[in-house]
């Protein structure tokens, strides 16, 4: 059989195939693409996205093309001598399985879905090209070589993608970074046309988006402000701002600055030039791509040595913080909660169920603050601001209405009262000290406490020990815990009963929607539920 004969139908099925098959596989790799999106398309992330979560979602695609092949076999048995166009009945199964897949992917709980940006369609479009053409290779190498196999070797292509989708980000980078380049150039001019702009620069492990909001409410009470929204601190988010969200008219530009890597910081800070800076603290997150909590200060110090006569604001409650502030040269101040010799410093703290009270000293100067705001964390989170805000004259009374005035941010110990229930919600994202300070919180109210918790990941060789001891902390002030996931159930685990917590009192669920429903049936009337923490998508 001649099969690149153009009138041979084998081959007109074969290129028809490829092409239905390639757009499953996108849809199949989606997962794939995810992870790289979450990453900032960079690969190391997707890297470790296949070390934490030990290969699982490749084991279900190797799962899917064993129960394909295992199909076919059986089908082509059971058609054999019928013709050999029966034997193309058994890619139903094949189809049929997919299909199956990917309605479970796209049912599957995303905290932050796919976002079908014009560079993921780029990329997908690649994926599609490489995956149709490898689709065609096996079909025409199999079919000349081993007819008997007909088209049942698609089967094997969903194993393909974790290498297929890589290969494609590689092959369109090149073509990225100069599109990249473009929207970098005019950025980088519509900010030189802005001479006058305040640039305000905020980084650390933990804290940026509250401290950025915080700081808007005050700002915008003297000045007009745009502000980086939601988590826009990547290359293209903050060139987005730039370009779509900053206007002419505009005073001042805050920007919260993530990294995940050595030298992002100091790429996002060659593009904004910010002119001041908030340091939140540094923490051990991110140690998958960072390895080690030396890289972390690494890069939270990037934004330090792009300021040049600007101020920066250190968090004295932090002892990386504390000891960049100490190795600092320039004009900087020491900002926190408690803490003596500092420019500004909350002292008096009354932590309720409903807010906070507060003395706060700036400048030797005093005034009494209340604000909806729960936590400690948050309380430094507002010292910060304020120091900021103070320095760029925005006058105490000024200060003191902003804080009455701020609202939680969304999922960062966010208090919700639904049916009766209440609700503290810091699932937005986790660390060591925004789970202490959580639980903290927890501690003020009455009634019967449950922690619902993934626990804490991206924290690298350190993330066992460090969930162990989540678990006795947990221990001390929660009635019920549910754990989500297997990411870290044994360390909670461990951590928790090592805090002699009843064993029956500890509960497990698959998913955070698992979790929910489960809350239903132990809740009695007088609860406080805190959702600490939820999986990112490429754990999951």
């Amino acid at each position: 059989m001649d099969f690149f004969n153009g009138s041979n139908l084998h081959l007109i099925i074969a290129v028809v195939l490829s092409c239905i098959n390639a757009v499953i596989m996108c849809f199949i790799g989606s997962k794939f693409l995810q992870v790289i999106q979450l990453s900032g398309y960079k690969i190391n992330g997707f890297r470790a996205y296949l070390k934490e979560s030990k290969g699982s979602y490749i084991g279900r695609l190797a799962v899917l093309s064993f129960l394909s092949i295992a199909c076919m076999l059986v089908t082509n048995s059971l058609l054999d001598g019928y013709g050999e166009y029966y034997a193309y009945i058994d890619l139903l199964f094949y189809f049929y399985f997919c299909i199956v897949f990917i309605i479970n992917v796209y049912r599957s709980p995303q905290k932050t879905p796919l976002k079908q940006t014009s560079r993921m369609t780029r990329l997908t479009g690649m994926v599609f090209l490489l995956m149709a053409c490898a689709t065609f290779s096996l079909i025409a190498l199999f079919s000349i070589h081993f007819p008997e196999v007909k088209f049942g070797i698609v089967a094997v292509t969903p194993i393909l993608v974790p290498i297929i989708v890589p290969l494609a980000h590689f092959i369109c980078y090149p073509f990225e970074m100069l599109i990249r380049s473009a929207y970098v150039k005019k950025a980088k001019k519509k900010l030189s046309s802005m001479p006058d702009l305040i640039k305000i620069g905020i980084t650390g492990s933990y804290g940026k988006t509250t401290t950025k909001h915080i700081l808007n409410v005050m700002l915008s009470t003297k000045y007009k402000v745009c502000m980086s929204p939601h988590s826009f601190n990547t290359p293209m988010g903050l060139t987005k701002v730039v370009n779509n969200y900053l206007e002419q008219g505009d005073q001042v530009l805050i920007t919260e600055m993530g990294a995940r890597q050595v030298g992002d910081i100091s790429y996002l800070c060659k593009l904004i030039q910010p002119k001041h800076a908030i340091i939140t603290g540094i923490g051990n997150q991110h140690l998958s791509t960072f390895g080690t909590v030396e890289n972390v200060y690494k890069a939270k110090k990037e934004l330090v040595s792009a300021i040049t006569d600007g101020f920066i604001c250190y968090n004295a409650n932090n002892a990386g913080s504390q000891k960049m502030y100490n190795e600092c040269k320039k004009n900087c101040v020491l900002c926190g909660v408690n803490e003596q010799n500092t420019f500004a410093n909350i002292t008096n703290t009354q932590l309720g169920t409903k807010g906070s009270e507060f003395d706060l000293t700036i400048d030797n100067k005093t005034i009494h603050c209340s604000t909806k705001l729960l936590g400690e964390e948050n309380l430094q989170d507002v010292a910060l601001s304020a120091a900021m805000a103070y320095k760029l004259g925005v006058n105490l009374t000024q200060i003191q209405q902003a804080i009455a005035s701020l609202k939680p941010v969304a999922h960062r110990l966010e208090l919700i009262e639904e049916n009766g229930l209440t609700i503290i919600d810091n699932s937005f994202n986790s660390s060591v000290e925004s789970s202490t300070s959580s639980l903290k919180t927890l501690a003020l109210f009455q009634g019967n406490k449950i922690v619902v918790t993934p626990g804490l990941v991206e924290l690298g060789n350190k993330e066992y020990e460090e969930n162990q001891k989540f678990g006795e902390r947990i221990s001390k002030v929660a009635n019920k815990v549910i754990i989500v996931n297997k990411v870290n159930k044994q360390a909670i685990t461990e951590g928790l009963l090592i805090g002699d917590f009843n064993q029956d009192d500890i509960l497990f669920a698959d998913t955070l929607s698992d979790a929910k429903k489960l809350i239903k049936d132990i809740v009695t009337g007088n609860d406080v539920v805190l959702f600490e923490n939820d999986l990112p998508d490429n754990y999951i």
